[in-house]
C-alpha cells in the first residue's frame, strides 16, 4: 500500500471515530491506521481510549506491538501475558513476549522462560511459525528455518520477519537489518504485520537487504 492509500484509510477511520465516538472497535481501526504510517504514540492513545471504553478487551495485541515499538517494553509484556490468558496456545503472541523478554533481560534468561513458559503453544498449522518458536527456543537451526519459509510466500515473509527481530534482540544488527528489510521488500502480504515490517524498517532508518 502506498502511504497515499493508508492516508485514505486513515481518513475513514477518523470519519469512524466521529460517527462511533464510544464504539472501542473504532478506535482500534484507528489506531492501527495510524501503526501503518508509523504514528506509534498516536496508535498507542487510540488502543488506550478503547481500554478506557471496554477494560475487558482481550486479546489486544496490537497495543502490545505499539507498545514494543514504543520502548515501554514492560508495558508490552503486561499486554502479552494478559492476552494469553484467552488464548495460551497464540505462537506469535508468545514469541513477541520473548522477544520483550529478551531485550530487558537477556536472551538467555528470555529462551529459559520460553521453554517453561506457562503458556505451552500447541502445534500451529503454519510449520514456518513452528519453526520460528523452535529456534527462538534454540530446539532447531537457521538453515531448518528458512527451508520451512520456502514452502510458501506467507512463509517467505515471516520467517524472514522473526529471524529479523530475533537477531535485532540479539545484537546482531547487520543480520537483523538483512532479513528483515528483506521482508518488507521482497515478501509484500495483504497483512498488518508486512506493515510491522515496514514500519519497523522506517524506525530504524534500514535501507538496504545487502548480505552482511
Amino acid at each position: 500500500m502506498t502511504v497515499q492509500s493508508l492516508a485514505k484509510e486513515l481518513h475513514y477511520c477518523e470519519a469512524l471515530v466521529r460517527a462511533k465516538p464510544t464504539n472501542p472497535k473504532a478506535y482500534i481501526e484507528r489506531g492501527m491506521a495510524q501503526f501503518k504510517l508509523a504514528q506509534i504514540s498516536q496508535s498507542l492513545r487510540d488502543f488506550d481510549q478503547a481500554l478506557r471504553l471496554d477494560p475487558s478487551l482481550t486479546p489486544l495485541w496490537q497495543r502490545g506491538l505499539s507498545l514494543y515499538y514504543a520502548d515501554r517494553v514492560t508495558e508490552a509484556i503486561q499486554q502479552f501475558e494478559r492476552d494469553l490468558t484467552v488464548n495460551g496456545c497464540d505462537i506469535e503472541e508468545t514469541i513477541w513476549l520473548y522477544l520483550c523478554m529478551a531485550r530487558l533481560e537477556g536472551i538467555d534468561v528470555a529462551r529459559n522462560r520460553l521453554i517453561r513458559t506457562a503458556y505451552p503453544v500447541r502445534q500451529d498449522p503454519r510449520s514456518f511459525m513452528q519453526s520460528v518458536y523452535d529456534f527462538c527456543a534454540g530446539a532447531c537451526d537457521l538453515d531448518e528455518v528458512l527451508a520451512e519459509g520456502r514452502q510458501s510466500d506467507r512463509g517467505m515473509f515471516y520467517s524472514h520477519l522473526y529471524l529479523g527481530l530475533y537477531y535485532e534482540v540479539m545484537g546482531e544488527l547487520a543480520q537483523a537489518q538483512f532479513y528483515l528489510t528483506l521482508a518488507a521488500d521482497h515478501f509484500p502480504l495483504p497483512d498488518y504485520m508486512w506493515h510491522l515490517a515496514c514500519v519497523h524498517k522506517q524506525l530504524r532508518g534500514w535501507t538496504t537487504s545487502d548480505k552482511p
